[in-house]
This record gives structure tokens, C-alpha cells and sequence, in this order.
């Protein structure tokens, strides 16, 4: 099936480019911050956030006065990424250097690091150390928190950290920023974690400055990378039936088969990765050195490279793995398939394609996925996401299950679009003709941020929280949108999960967010052109001028109309009938808001207009929906005069 999202870039070069101290353009930003005590540093995959944080962490130690860095990551393979590196030939004042005793991302149990992390804090000589996450985790269990005092802790791919009273690594960061006068930097390519537990709880994240670098910078401004494409392809019965209509063996790529507790699985993921290989072609041999699988292709005897990291053997996984990291040239590798590896912090430049099988519920593991084949390389001029999903089965009692998945990667898909996409700035209209600012967009009746707090929400929170948004299961139901107003999503829908996420915000400063949301989504979702000096965006299907849009309008555009019209193009009629009729077997309740809503803004204009009540019975599912709110306030009132209301 086509793309749900087709992005074409400008190859400007900017974001690859470097300054007279070898930074990019992110990494600049970055170092910008570098005096503030705890530092959030949101930046997608390949931006450069571990050479950003090398920067920062050696002005701490030779400019600051900090003694020492410690960077954690939340596996092995990622601690590759922060190996020793000559900065001073690119104009930086130091290297980045460090005893090989103090990397802890090598084979071994977790107790002799946590000796030589001990070993590294008394050590007066040491000042940079990598471990794991589990290595800092049991390491602070063992140590007084005053030894962290002039330190800085480095915690990469920090989404795994939260709120959550379990959350170890949470547990440990809260513990150091209330006992210590360490300093933390926070990396994350997404700060959505995809549960509803925050990362942070609001007062400690307001004690951290945030540096954000967003997706479009990153691939606008590179040399060699000028599409991406995101798409879905459906399928029936098993998935290794349908592997060979999306696996293009000619495409450098990453296939990552779902974990064995998914619907998907066949629960045998060795023998799942032998069929995948003997669909492609015969293995010849495997390197013994290297761990390299020599795949003889079926349709041409063509020779194909393959890595195995499904493979449980420690010492295999080592020696591939081993393998993987020290790849130089696009001919090193063709394929990897992998289950649970290969998608943080794994750097594969030349990777073409990234093929997912099954749902992923997480909106971080979905860009951390595409982020694998969206680095810059001079192999490829396009990169491509492709998920395989189990197609919805009417007669299967996972009927429900599999729609919900199938509605989730929908949207997802639309936030990627959104992600993707430049920013704008949006302002209040005071006046008729006022002068156009380049990339800002003004809106009569529009509410600016009015707190510190919302500003630092709009400026990098606003992917994030439209993620929570569109993965709510309230919101889900509501994605075909025939029978929920539009104003009932953006009015009383969106602000119950704003409210949720930020508890400790008020009415204004929710209304504030949510009308930045919607604007922010509507705009993005629609299509702007400019026509004789006057710029226009398409919402709800025709083109507006954007001088004349009023907060009132956006307001009546649904803003999954997109995912409703995606939806009905990508299937048949007879799946989709099958989803909308596992949405409407499970509708939401009429909620007070959404009545007063409908009767106060709906009811009365159809009463003028068709001389009549709305009919339950009418073929027009916003109607039978106006009709339900009568039948529910009418309930209510009842209720209120028998004195039975609950």
C-alpha cells in the first residue's frame, strides 16, 4: 500500500555542517546551556547528542570545577557511542579520554563493575566513566549519594527514567538531585515514554533548562537524505507470509520481528528468523570471526550479509555485535534482523529501510526505529519506515485488539507527519492588516501563553503531549469522527487529557495549551498555499485565508479528519466497515460536556433550520448524536426532579 506520510527535504547541509569548534548546529545549541546545573536535551536519532554531550561534560571538568562524568545507557551496545574521541583536531580545547578500565560496557556481571565504579569515584586520576543503567542502579545502592557531590551524571535515552515509585532509575535520579550538588544531563530523542506515567514529576522537571533540536531541523539539513516515507502494509494469517511483499532485499535493511508475548509472534523466534532466511535464500556459511551469515540468494545467487541478533548465545551476540560497531562501508551488511536490539543508539548509516513487524504501543520506540534508517549516508537518497500489522479479522475475537492497534498506528503515523513537519509560530490577530511574519501565523481570538510554564510546554512538550492525546482510548473511539462533534474533541475530549498530563495547571492555562494543540495539529494536518501574495490552508476539505481564521473555526475541524480519510483510502470497504462497527459496538458514554455542548451549540441551530428535534433515528450519525443528548439531558432532568440523581 502507499505511504501514510511522504516528506521531502531541502539537502541544505546545515545540520552535518560544523563551526570553528567542531560542533554542529544541535551541538552548538547545546553548549549554549552548558553552565545550568540540570539540562533536558531533546534531540532526534543521529543529531549528535553524544558528541553534544561530550562538549559539555569537558567544559564541566575543565571549566566548571566538576571532578568528574559519569555516562549511563540503557544497554551495552550503546556505550560505543561515548568512546574515546579526538576533539581538538575539529577546534574543540580537550578530547574526550578516558582509562579503558572505566568502560563498563563490556561483557561481565554486574557485581565486579560495580567495584570498579566504586574503584572510579576514590580514584583521584579518573574523571569519565560508562556504564549501564543497571551498572548506576546497583552502584548508587552501594555507595554514600554524597560521593556524586561535583559530579555530572550523563543519563542517555532518558525516557526509560519515570515518575513511577518502582522506577529504580527514577528513584535514583530524584534521590541525587535532592541530596547532592551533582549536575544531571538528560538525553532523549523522545520524552514519551508511552504509558501514562510522566518521566518526571512537574516540580522536578522544572529545575531542568530544555534544549531542543527538532526532527525537521535535523533532516532539512542534511547533504545526502531527501525523503522519508512512512507506510502501513496489512496482512492476513501470519506474518511470514507476508514478508516478502515489503522486504526488498536490494534495500540496506533492519527487520525487527515482534517480541514473543505479541499477537504476532508464532512464539519460536529462532525458527521464525530460519524461515525468513530460507525465504530469501540458502546460507552458504557463517564468519567464525565475525558472526556474518553468507546468504545465497534465491532469484540471482546473489551473496547477502546477514546479522542474527535474535541470537540468545552471549557469545555470539558479542562477536556480531562487535561486528556491527565497527562497520565502515555500505558493502559490510545487507540485512539485521533483530528483536529487541537495534533501535536506540544503534548506528547503522547506510540502512535504507526499517521494517517492524507488529503494533509498537510505544511512540518513542517508533521513532527510535525510524530513526535507524533516517541518518545521513551517500548510499541512499530516501528512508523508509514500514510496519506490518495484522490486518483486523471480523470472525477472530481479536477483533477489537487488532483494530485498536491498527487505529494506533494510524495515528502515530500522523504524528510522525507532524513531528516531521516545520514549525510555526502561532500569535493573537489584533488587527486587520497586520504585517506578515515569516514562519508565525496569527489567529483572531487566540490565547498566547500567559505563564512561564505554558511557554515551556508549547516550545517542547507539544509532540509529546499530542502524543498522549492521540493514544488515549477515548480518543481512538473517536477517530472516525461521524458520530463525535468536533468541538466536543477539542473542547471537552482533548482538555480531560491536558489536564490529566499536567495536573497542576489551571483552567486558563490549560485552554491556552489545548488551543495550541488543536491549532498546531489542524494546521500541520492541512495544506497551505500561497495565491497572489495571500496564503491559504486547507481545513475540513476547502482553503481558507489564513488572515481570516478565528479560534472559533479551528475549533470545528476534527482534527483526526485526516486519519478518517487515511483509514478509508488505505482499506476496503468491507474492513472498514468491520472497524467502525467494532468502534461503535464500543461508543462512549454521552458525558455532561458533551451535552451541554450539543444542546447549547448544535440543537438549536438544526431546530431553526429543519423546524424539528433531532431524530434518533435519523440516517445522519451527528444527528442520532444530537438526538441521544436530548434523550440524556432529558434523562438528567428528570432525574434532578425526582430527587433520585446519583
Amino acid at each position: 500500500m502507499p505511504n501514510l506520510v511522504d516528506v521531502c527535504y531541502a539537502q541544505t547541509g546545515q545540520s552535518a555542517a560544523t563551526d570553528h569548534m567542531g560542533m554542529r548546529e544541535m551541538q552548538a545549541r547545546a553548549f549554549e546551556s552548558r553552565n545550568v546545573q540540570y539540562l533536558l536535551l531533546k534531540a532526534p536519532p543521529a543529531s549528535g547528542k553524544s558528541r553534544a554531550l561530550m562538549f559539555l561534560g569537558l567544559d564541566k571538568l575543565f571549566n566548571q570545577g566538576l571532578k568528574k562524568v559519569i555516562v549511563a545507557v540503557p544497554e551495552r551496545a550503546i556505550g560505543a557511542s561515548f568512546d574515546c574521541t579526538n576533539l581538538t583536531r575539529h577546534g574543540f580545547f580537550a578530547d574526550w579520554d578516558f582509562k579503558a578500565e572505566y568502560n563498563l560496557c563490556t561483557p561481565g556481571g554486574d557485581a565486579g563493575k560495580v567495584a570498579t565504579f566504586i574503584k572510579f569515584l576514590r580514584d583521584p586520576s579518573a574523571t569519565i566513566l560508562i556504564c549501564t543503567h543497571a551498572t548506576l542502579r546497583f552502584a548508587f545502592d552501594a555507595v554514600e549519594e554524597s560521593v556524586f557531590n561535583q559530579c555530572l551524571l550523563a543519563i542517555d535515552e532518558f525516557h526509560h527514567v519515570s515518575a513511577d515509585a518502582e522506577n529504580r532509575l527514577g528513584e535514583v535520579m530524584r534521590s541525587i538531585m535532592k541530596k547532592t550538588t551533582a549536575h544531571i544531563i538528560a538525553m532523549t530523542g523522545s520524552y514519551f515514554r508511552g504509558d501514562s506515567v510522566p518521566v518526571l514529576l512537574p516540580e522536578d522537571e522544572a529545575k531542568f533548562s530544555k534544549v531542543t533540536y527538532n526532527y525537521y531541523e535535523q533532516l532539512n539539513g542534511y547533504s545526502h537524505l531527501k525523503t522519508l516515507g512512512i507506510g502501513y502494509h496489512f496482512y492476513q494469517g501470519r506474518y511470514l507470509s507476508a514478508i516478502d511483499e515489503v522486504l526488498d532485499t536490494d534495500k540496506k535493511t533492519i527487520l525487527h520481528i515482534p517480541n514473543v508475548n505479541a499477537g504476532e509472534s508464532t512464539k519460536d523466534k529462532h525458527k521464525e528468523v530460519d524461515t525468513i532466511l530460507d525465504m530469501i535464500g540458502t546460507v552458504t556459511h557463517q564468519d567464525t570471526e565475525t558472526g556474518v551469515l553468507f546468504l545465497k540468494r534465491h532469484h540471482d545467487g546473489k551473496i547477502l550479509k546477514v546479522a542474527d541478533l535474535v541470537n540468545d548465545t552471549q557469545k555470539d551476540r558479542d562477536k556480531i555485535v562487535a561486528t556491527l560497531r565497527h562497520m565502515k562501508h555500505a558493502d559490510d551488511m545487507d540485512l539485521i534482523i533483530a528483536l529487541g536490539m537495534a533501535k536506540e543508539g544503534f548506528d547503522w548509516p547506510f540502512c535504507e529501510h526499517a521494517l517492524t513487524v507488529g503494533y509498537r504501543g510505544s511512540l518513542t520506540e517508533i521513532i527510535q526505529i525510524i530513526g535507524r534508517a533516517t541518518r545521513d549516508s551517500p548510499n541512499k537518497c530516501h528512508a523508509q519506515f514500514t510496519n506490518l500489522i495484522a490486518q483486523p479479522d471480523a470472525a477472530n475475537d481479536e477483533v477489537k485488539l487488532s483494530v485498536n492497534n491498527m487505529l494506533k498506528a494510524i495515528t502515530a503515523s500522523l504524528l510522525m507527519e507532524q513531528v516531521l513537519a516545520p514549525n510555526f509560530i502561532f500569535k493573537t490577530r489584533h488587527f486587520d492588516h497586520e504585517a506578515h511574519e515569516e514562519g508565525t501565523i496569527k489567529i483572531r481570538g487566540f490565547k498566547e501563553p500567559s505563564s512561564q510554564r505554558v511557554k515551556e510546554i508549547v516550545a517542547s512538550d507539544l509532540n509529546d503531549l499530542k502524543a498522549a492525546i492521540l493514544q488515549d482510548h477515548k480518543m481512538l473511539q473517536a477517530l472516525p469522527g461521524e458520530f463525535i462533534d468536533p468541538e466536543v474533541i477539542n473542547k471537552v475530549m482533548i482538555p480531560k487529557v491536558i489536564q490529566i498530563k499536567y495536573p497542576e495547571l489551571s483552567d486558563e492555562e490549560i485552554e491556552e495549551i489545548r488551543q495550541h494543540v488543536v491549532v498546531d495539529s489542524v494546521i500541520k494536518n492541512g495544506e497551505i498555499k500561497e495565491v497572489g501574495g495571500q496564503r491559504f490552508v486547507r481545513m475540513a476539505g476547502k482553503f481558507v485565508n489564513i488572515d481570516d481564521i478565528h479560534i472559533d473555526l479551528i475549533d470545528r475541524v476534527n482534527p483526526f479528519q485526516k486519519a478518517f480519510e487515511v483509514l478509508s483510502k488505505s482499506v476496503t470497504a468491507k474492513l472498514l466497515k468491520v472497524i467502525q462497527d467494532t468502534i461503535d459496538a464500543g461508543r462512549i458514554k454521552m458525558t455532561d460536556e458533551e451535552a451541554v455542548i450539543l444542546y447549547r451549540d448544535k440543537i438549536g441551530p438544526f431546530m431553526k433550520i429543519h423546524g424539528r428535534e433531532p431524530r434518533l433515528q435519523s440516517s445522519e450519525p451527528l444527528e442520532r448524536r444530537q438526538a441521544e443528548a436530548l434523550v440524556y439531558l432529558r434523562n438528567k432532568r428528570r432525574q434532578q426532579a425526582s430527587g433520585n440523581q446519583k
